[in-house]
This record gives structure tokens, sequence and C-alpha cells, in this order.
């Protein structure tokens, strides 16, 4: 594509949202409240953010929260922090539930992004503590039916070693959990830039692959490609099962987990594998047309969605399974050609199966989380706001923004001053809160960065997972930012509150607005502005003041 043309459509999309994007100089604080704060509108009465008239700053504001409640949390009994025993938060003691099924793969996920976004070390350190103790204590034999995938939950809670499921208990395993948790191996590998500990990580994410590769089944309406809960020890597919009067004492069998649509990671995992030739690649693409194609012929007609989180026990439909997999058509467009027409199927379906209108006077229609919880969290509408948003990009349509925007104004209000983020009327779940918040902000604000903090320097976006990534200290004359990519060719967005005056390339400058080879382009806002670095070929970019 042109560069000039690819500068100007940068302009455009920043005009166009920009347009929609002004928040009324006038705040007034209602009496309504919304989980932790009072609900402050804009003139026209809708909702705005409670932190700040600037959505960028709010938005950066509450996620730096999360990570800062997340990386200073207690450290537990056994020695580990909180988050590593427990799903839900409890201030005064601890909470007698085991973590997530898809805890450390969200958190993983967001704190990719949130390297990239602020440069933090401990953000990187934090994702190799989880990942290398997860890899050293979760794991299925060599020898079970199915093997080498991690088990989603600690069956004994102060034990470190996570050994079943929450419902199902010993031995069993969510194989979609698995695939996931592979996906963001992948990229830590990647952050390591081939060093043993990453490759270590890629190991591992190639034997989750074989093992999901060689259990996948066509699958039909019924019955997914692989069942949501499975007995890795055995192959067992688990059950689906209802609660009595003694909850826990009293279950019975309704049928088995046999369906999921939890895929994305899955199908990105073998993506992955296969753009790096590791692993089984021809038996990966045929597993992942397998899939996709099952994805084609029933959910995206059907609309069965089905669960998702791991202390449900029946059946129940979910939206981040929903709205997971039209982000994924999204960003992969080729493999779906109707798109354009299947995407807004799913939002349309989202709303009329879990829409929530109790704050339609401020605005906004939320979406509960699933069918059998008919509450909205912080984690699902700011999924479902960053996902129509990357629609409203991508096609122009503008129907959705405004109250995509709002869904994510809505969010920020489940966020306490300290960064603990509860779900609307209920807990603090350490899953939902934090590793499922903070990544729909980050693409949300790489989307239209008119909703990234106008004041500070950030890279919002990056086609390849970059190594390390350094911000200049603010009495820094010449440098402002510094990063390393894994791939030498790529494209960065960054928002910066001024134009740079040069950049280089692996030590060489680069041209701003070249035609061809290396080079970059300058967006004006109406502070600072976005960059945009186009690697032809190249690793290391340096950006001067």
């Amino acid at each position: 594509m042109n560069k000039n043309f690819k500068k100007t459509i940068t302009g455009m999309l920043i005009l166009f949202f920009g347009a929609y994007n002004l928040p009324g100089q006038e705040r007034i604080t209602t009496s309504g409240k919304l989980v932790f704060h009072q609900i402050v509108v804009g003139k026209n009465g809708r909702i705005e953010p409670w932190y700040d008239a600037s959505r960028g700053v709010s938005y950066d504001h509450v996620i730096k929260l999360v990570w800062k409640f997340w990386d200073t949390m207690r450290t537990d009994y056994n020695g580990l922090p909180y988050y590593m025993n427990h799903s839900v938060w409890e201030r005064d003691e601890n909470d007698s539930r085991g973590i997530a099924g898809d805890q450390f793969a969200m958190a993983l996920s967001s704190w990719q992004l949130l390297y990239q976004y602020t440069g933090n070390n401990r953000i990187k350190e934090n994702m190799n503590f989880i990942a290398d103790y997860y890899l050293a204590h979760s794991l299925s034999k060599p020898s079970d039916a199915w093997p080498n995938i991690p088990f989603p939950y600690a069956t004994s809670r102060y034990s470190g070693i996570y050994d079943g499921d929450m419902i199902l208990g010993k031995n069993f395993t969510q194989p979609d959990k698995a695939g996931s948790f592979g996906y963001e191996l992948i990229k830590l590998y990647k952050m390591s830039n081939h060093k043993q500990r990453g490759v270590e990580y890629l190991n591992a994410a190639v034997e989750i692959a074989n093992t999901l590769a060689g259990k996948c089944l066509e699958g039909d309406g019924d019955r997914s490609p692989w069942p949501f809960r499975v007995n890795a020890v055995n192959g067992e597919i688990g059950s689906l099962i209802t609660y009595g009067k003694n909850d826990y004492k009293d279950l019975t069998i309704v049928g088995k987990a046999d369906y999921s649509t939890n895929y994305s990671g899955t199908l990105e995992l073998f993506l992955e594998l296969i753009r790096l030739k590791k692993g089984d690649t021809q038996l990966y693409q045929k597993t992942f047309d397998r899939v996709v194609q099952w994805m084609k012929q029933y959910p995206l007609k059907t609309n069965k969605w089905g669960p998702f989180f791991e202390d449900m026990p029946g059946w129940t439909e979910t939206q981040i399974n929903a709205v997971t997999f039209a982000r994924f058509m999204m960003n992969h467009p080729a493999y779906f050609p109707d798109w354009k027409s299947q995407v807004p199927g799913i939002f349309n379906w989202v709303y009329v199966t879990l829409g929530n209108d109790k704050w339609l006077k401020y605005g906004v229609k939320t979406v509960n989380e699933q069918t059998s919880c008919m509450e909205p969290a912080s984690s699902h509408n700011s999924r479902q706001g960053s996902a129509e948003l990357q629609y409203v990009k991508l096609t122009g349509d503008s129907s959705r923004y405004d109250n995509a925007i709002r869904q994510l104004n809505w969010a920020t209000y489940a966020v306490n001053f300290d960064g603990e983020n509860r779900f609307n009327g209920g807990a603090t779940w350490l899953s939902d809160g934090y590793g499922d918040f903070v990544r729909h902000y980050l693409r949300a604000m790489a989307i239209d960065p008119t909703l990234s903090n106008p004041d500070e320097n950030h890279i919002l976006e990056s086609s390849s997972v970059l190594v390390e990534v350094e911000y200049a200290k603010e009495s820094s004359e010449i440098q402002i930012l510094c990063y390393h990519s894994f791939d030498e060719n790529g494209t960065e967005k960054i928002r910066l509150t001024a134009k740079p005056s040069r950049i280089s390339m692996d030590n060489i400058e680069i041209k701003e607005n070249q035609q061809s080879g290396n080079s970059w382009s300058w967006t004006e806002m109406e502070k600072g502005g976005v960059l945009i670095v186009k690697r032809v070929s190249g690793l290391v970019v340096r950006i001067f003041r």
C-alpha cells in the first residue's frame, strides 16, 4: 500500500473517531452509584468515566491501578502470590475457591500488551514467573490419554499443584484453556528472543498443540471438536451436572460436557506454529481447517456458543465465546468471506440474549456475562466495546460507536481507587477484573488513538511481539523511546506527546513518508499525535526528540 495513502487513512480514522469522542466540558455527578463510584455524566446526560473528563486519561488511569493491585497483592500461606491460588479476592480472608480456568492465560495476554504500552520490566518478569511456575506444576503426564497439557485448577488449594477441574475434580481438564495458554507461551517465546527460557516455552506450546491436534474430532451440532471437560488421564468426557439443595453434595448428571466454542486461542496457536515452522505443521493446518469449518457450519449458523467458565456446572451460553470469535474473524477476514454480516450477527445475538437495559437512562446498553449469570461485568462490557470499535474501524459503520464508548466508560466504575476491580454487585474476580479487562482497553486505544492518554508516550499496537521496550525518562533531552522487535518486518502505532525529530532503525536513520523501505509517518492530533513506524527490514527502533 502506498505510504501516503496509509498516512491519509490513519489521519481520516483519527478525525472520524475524534468527531465522536468529544467529552463535554461540563461533568455532572449524579445520585446514581455504579459499583464503587457515583455515576458521572456529560451535559448530554450520557455516562462518562468516573476519573477524568478525558477518556484517554481515565482509561490509562484504571488499567494502571489494576496492574498495581495485581503486582502488590499479598503473599499466600504457601509462599505464592494470592492470585496463584485463588480466583476471587477477599480483603480480610482467603476465598475458598482456587484459580479460574483461563486466569493465567488471560493475565499473560493482557500483560504482553501492557508491557509494550509501559516498558515496565516488572510486568515482563511477572509473565515469566506465572508461565514458569504453571508449566512446572500443572501438566498432565506424557503417558496420559491427553498428555502434556495443563490442568486448570488446584484441587488442594495450597498445594501449589494444578491437577484437576473446579467442578469435576482431580484429573479433569479443559482443552480450550490449554490452547489459549499455549498461544500465550508463543508470545513469551518471542519476548525471550530465542533464549533457552523461551525455547522451553515454545517446546511446551508444541506439546500442547500436538495433543489438541491429535484429539480433534469432526464435531457436529451437539458435539464440538474438543470436549469442554475431559479426564486427561483416561480420556473420559466430563459430565454436565446440576446442583441440588445441598449444593456440591447433591449433584445430578444432565449430560456430557462435550461442547464449547472457545477456540480462538487454539486456532491462533496453530497459526503461529505454522508461521514459525515448528512442530507438525501439516497436522496443525489440517486441524485448523477442520475447526474453522466446524465454526462456520455450526456456531455461526446456530449461535450455540456454549460454556466457558470453570465454576458453572451445567449448560450456559456465554458472551466471551461469541465475541472472542467475532474478534478472531475480524483479525483473519480471509477465512471468513461473509464476516461483515456475520460479526454484527454475533453482536446482535449477544444483545438479544444477554442485553441489559438497566443503565439506558445514562445512554448505555450493557451486556450480561452468560445465561446462567444474567449480570454485567467490567470485563464483558469492555470486551464488547472494544470489539465493536474494531468493527467500526474496519467497516466505517459508526452506528455502534457511541454505545461502545459508553460500555468502556461504564466498565471503569468497577475499579476502585486502589485497583480492586469488582464484578457488578458481586465478587472481585482475579480473572475477569485483571487479565480479562486490561487487554480490552489497550485494544480500544490501538483502534482509536483518541482514547489514549494525550499526555504520555505509549506504544499502542505492534504487528510483532516486542522483545524489549524502553521509554526515556522525562529528563532525557534526546531519546523518547527504544524498542526491539522479534520480527524484522512489521508496523507499530505509537501515541506521542510531540512529533519526533528523527528515527533510526538498527542505527540507520529512516526517512519520513518514504515510498518504499523502512519509513515513518506522523498524524497530528489536538495534543501530540500518532506515529506509524513501518519496518521492512529492521529490529531495533530508536525515536528521538
